[in-house]
């Protein structure tokens, strides 16, 4: 559903308030430091040989967490996130141990309980093939004789679980076998050849242990439409989603992973490396009503700890939407859309490393490139989301101003807290409206080493970075605000709501010298940039957008790279 959120008129009238109310008091008055906390612990995995296994840690503490997951007690080279995925199972991985050593900028540490990685035995089992072109009924999955239809294989084929009796679910209810002793057992991996295979829907399945369905190396398979609701523990890899492959096109979300109010709740879901697109070519659609009329939104889920990842996403309506707890968005394309491109709205999410341009003008909608709002008891703006956090994100309104119908992009929206926990950092957003990164309401926040960079200083409003009251009034609390590299400053800061705002530095009108090449969207710092070794230490990122880390204990630069010589 479009959600329009503020008239022209008032968009001006928060630019002369928050002119008025200038870039906020200075203050080297810190919140009090807490040692590394952890919220969520990794927990166990089970995997078939030959599959990969994530583990997934959530913490709080004084600014900036550092991870080192270790294998077996030792460091694992270059696993310093809060998830790390392993590589393909071998069998010397049977009954490793997974732990992660949680640092905070002062040293203290903090230390995951262990998480261990069972092999499930494939016994010939784990490799079955879907060929839709030369797989027949009759076949037994077998490479030689592949089976045609993936969505009988997901009926028939599978052993799996589902709620006892009739439905609706309710709480409480046991999970029973179905399909008992059939071929697809939990761990298994289902091959699937080039062809066009449909609407595909996972319903009523949930498995012990995680089931990958994957594009086999080199095959293109062609979906429609992917539903997966009411369902646990599975992989889908290398998809190519769209409702063009369909004689009946929609405009129906293309992804859905679904809390399902009848059959029951959905977790535990892996989208990754999917190509999704409405149509493959925008050259077809050649007028704004097209665009408004014809682009499906590419990704829905409201599941808990589903993880989008590697997706090429592109001419959509809306992007990626996440409504479950401890979801995580990583490594996405999403190029080519008129609504918002990522929205975030469960607590515990990550958006990492995502990439977000060109969108389209082409109703009166005003989108954004990450947006949030808040539900509870009194409706949108009532409730906390808690925890989220946008790191190393990049958003561009347009790349080029002479594409079909290159609009004003509102970069990350958060306009009807409460938000609460959150952490914004190393994200770049290169736009043409007031709003780089707003956030009205928000609580325990840190927006620390962001880039913030006008796109065209003709047209709409200079971006800012602010922070202001919740639109009922309640003033904004204890939040930091620094080393961010932004056109303007707005925070209403003072001590009475212990805001911090220090380090951060404004870009002049002509940014000659502060970056490589601007006009080509590269924002890393020029040689001799005014932003290098001008920022904090303080609770700033140990890496920066690109993953370099900054120099500890020492003046770091401001924005959202490293200056590397």
């Amino acid at each position: 559903m479009k959600r329009a959120k503020f008239h022209f008129l008032l968009y001006g009238a928060l630019f002369l308030l928050f002119a008025a109310c200038g870039g906020g008091k200075q203050s080297d008055v810190l919140p009090t430091a807490l040692a590394p906390t952890i919220t969520t612990q990794p927990f166990s995995q089970t995997v078939s040989l030959g599959q990969t296994a994530t583990f997934y840690v959530r913490a709080t503490g004084d600014g900036a967490l550092s991870y080192q997951w270790k294998k077996n007690g030792s460091p694992i080279s270059g696993a310093r996130f809060t998830a790390y995925t392993t590589p393909p199972t071998t069998s010397g991985d049977s009954g490793a141990v997974f732990s992660v050593a949680i640092t905070d900028a002062s040293d203290r540490n903090v230390t995951s309980t262990s998480a261990s990685l069972t092999l499930k035995d494939a016994v010939g089992r784990s490799q079955h093939f879907v060929d839709p072109v030369n797989g027949t009924d009759a076949g037994d999955g077998s490479a030689s004789r592949p089976w045609r239809s993936l969505q009988d294989v997901v009926a028939r084929q599978i052993e799996t679980q589902t709620w006892e009796g009739s439905l609706p679910f309710v709480e409480g209810k046991k999970l029973v076998p179905v399909n008992s002793g059939a071929p697809v057992k939990a761990g298994d991996t289902v091959w699937l050849r080039t062809g066009d295979y449909g609407a595909l829907a996972i319903q009523s399945a949930y498995n012990v242990a995680p089931i990958t369905l994957a594009a086999e190396p080199g095959s293109v398979p062609r979906f429609s439409k992917v539903v997966v609701d009411s369902a646990q523990n599975w992989i889908l890899r290398g998809l190519s989603v769209s409702p063009s492959y369909s004689a009946n096109y929609s405009t129906n979300t293309i992804v859905t992973v679904e809390n399902h109010s009848w059959r029951g709740p959905v977790s535990d879901i892996v989208i990754d490396e999917f190509e999704i697109f409405s149509v493959p070519n925008e050259s077809v659609w050649t007028t704004a009503a097209d665009w408004d009329t014809k682009a499906a939104s590419a990704v829905n889920t409201s599941g808990a700890r589903v993880l989008v990842r590697n997706c090429r996403i592109r001419n959509i309506d809306f992007g990626i939407s996440m409504s479950g707890k401890d979801s995580r968005v990583e490594y996405n394309t999403i190029d080519g859309f008129c609504g918002d491109g990522l929205r975030g709205l469960g607590d515990d999410e990550v958006f990492e490393y995502n990439l977000v341009k060109n969108r389209r003008f082409v109703n009166d909608n005003h989108p954004d490139g990450f947006q949030s709002w808040s539900t509870g008891p009194g409706g949108v703006g009532t409730g906390v989301v808690k925890n989220i956090t946008l790191r190393g994100n990049t958003f561009i309104a347009y790349e080029n101003a002479t594409i079909p119908f290159a609009g004003t992009l509102q970069g990350i929206g958060c306009f009807d807290g409460t938000y609460d926990g959150w952490i914004v950092e190393n994200n770049i957003v290169i736009t043409d409206h007031w709003h780089g990164i707003s956030f009205y309401g928000a609580s325990n926040t840190r927006i620390v080493n962001n880039t913030v960079l006008d796109l065209n200083a003709a047209t709409q409003g200079t971006p800012w970075v602010a922070v202001t009251a919740h639109k009922n009034g309640t003033p904004s609390r204890n939040c930091v605000i620094r080393n961010n590299l932004t056109t303007t400053l707005n925070v209403s800061a003072d001590a009475s709501n212990a805001i911090v705002v220090d380090h951060n530095l404004v870009i002049p009108s002509n940014p000659v010298g502060y970056f490589v090449n601007a006009s080509l969207r590269n924002l890393r710092l020029a040689p001799g940039s005014p932003a290098i070794d001008q920022g904090s230490a303080t609770q700033a990122p140990l890496l920066d957008a690109d993953q370099v880390p900054r120099p500890k204990g020492s003046a770091i630069d401001v924005g959202a790279y490293e200056n590397v010589p």
